[in-house]
């Protein structure tokens, strides 16, 4: 009697749905990253000509990824991320910059956004997402009361922001930059900015948005390329016209699983930015509405997670819940929009599916992070039934 009761007390205190929705997730991608990498692994040099190469990398970053979600969620309280929050955007910041170094920054097509490590490159981009969650979840509660105060309550936050906005341009990053400022601005929204404020912001970043892509050029032509991919299908257009080819030829139930063609060498990134394609082209509208609605799931149970927290005067990790749920809803809505013709083509990846190491691990640790706030909430309201 007393196991069973052990068990149910055990029950209470994880969120067994979060926890089988993110190895689902995790799961599906592995197959799709090695469905969409396998011939280009074959046929490449860089590889070796190893089938599995990309397969077997992936697992190894699943599995870094699982064991440091776990370590954040049994090692670090959410009092701890709280006190850690600002050092870590410092170490963000930090880790930015020292991309941009001459000699020390590896650059790949054109940007310059890892650091070559002994085993894998290291995406400071990526940890500064769920470093910029923290920071906004302590910045908005150490600053609740002054929320209405443009000058004291905002601008702060602005400066820190657009610091980092600096560093992620001149990578250049703007995909990774738009999520952070997403992450940023709904975050200050949840804790409490005055309505005229963000509107104002909001008004203010499209018109600086317009800006940056009007000043440079390179951005200015993926915009002409998004606009009518198949006025240059194989210049600007390129990518865009073969993902669009990819949806076609999958209607409904798709080719099946391994029969993509776009992945023969057509469609640039088709394990990272472009897996959506390829989901498309295998497995159909099925398989595109199942993995929306996996995000869909995921991110109304960040928000329900983080409302449960705020209830109990949690606010910190409610915040931080909830930044986590714009995090992967504004990533994956941008990745998924690129990948129909929706929006301009970004550097981004779909959280917890795409090939990554930085990306699959710091997804991984952010999920953690959800499901200790959800575990603290559960502990929490079972002490004061029992009290």
């Amino acid at each position: 009697m007393s196991m069973a009761n052990n068990l149910r007390h055990h029950e209470t205190h994880y969120d067994n749905v979060l926890i089988w929705l993110v190895i689902t997730m995790l799961s599906f991608g592995l197959v799709m990253v090695y469905s969409a990498s396998i011939d280009t692994a074959e046929a490449s040099k860089a590889t070796g000509y190893h089938a599995n190469f990309f397969l077997i990398r992936q697992a190894g970053y699943v599995t870094a990824g699982l064991m440091a979600g776990f370590m954040a969620f049994r090692m670090v309280t959410m009092l701890q991320w709280q006190r850690l929050a600002p050092w870590l955007f410092v170490v963000g910041l930090v880790l930015l910059t020292l991309v941009l170094v001459p000699k020390i920054g590896r650059n790949v097509n054109g940007s310059q956004r890892w650091l070559p490590l002994l085993v894998f490159n290291l995406q400071p981009s990526e940890l500064m997402k769920l470093f910029t969650v923290l920071y906004a979840a302590d910045y908005t509660v150490r600053k609740a009361a002054l929320m209405h105060n443009l000058k004291q309550g905002f601008l702060p936050m602005l400066v820190a922001i657009l610091f980092t906005g600096f560093l992620l341009l001149r990578e250049p990053d703007f995909g990774a930059f738009v999520v952070i400022i997403a992450i940023a601005m709904t975050t200050l929204f949840l804790g409490g900015l005055n309505l005229r404020i963000f509107v104002g912001l909001l008004v203010m970043s499209v018109i600086g948005f317009i800006g940056l892509i009007w000043s440079s050029p390179y951005r200015l032509q993926r915009i002409v390329g998004f606009m009518d991919p198949w006025a240059d299908p194989f210049g600007k257009g390129y990518q865009l016209s073969h993902a669009l080819i990819a949806f076609g030829r999958g209607r409904v139930w798709g080719l099946g699983l391994g029969g993509s063609i776009e992945k023969l060498f057509y469609l640039p990134e088709a394990h990272t930015d472009f897996l959506l394609a390829v989901i498309a082209e295998e497995l159909g509208f099925v398989g595109v509405a199942v993995v929306i609605g996996l995000f869909a799931w995921l991110i109304i149970r960040a928000f329900q997670i983080g409302r449960e927290a705020a209830v109990l005067e949690r606010h910190f990790s409610a915040l931080t819940a909830m930044g986590i749920g714009v995090w992967i809803g504004a990533q994956a809505g941008i990745n998924i929009g690129v990948n129909v013709g929706l929006l301009p083509t970004k550097g981004l990846t779909l959280p917890l599916l795409s090939f990554g190491g930085s990306g699959i691990v710091t997804n991984c640790v952010a999920m953690g992070i959800l499901l200790r706030v959800d575990y603290e909430t559960r502990a929490l309201k079972l002490g004061r039934k029992r009290a």
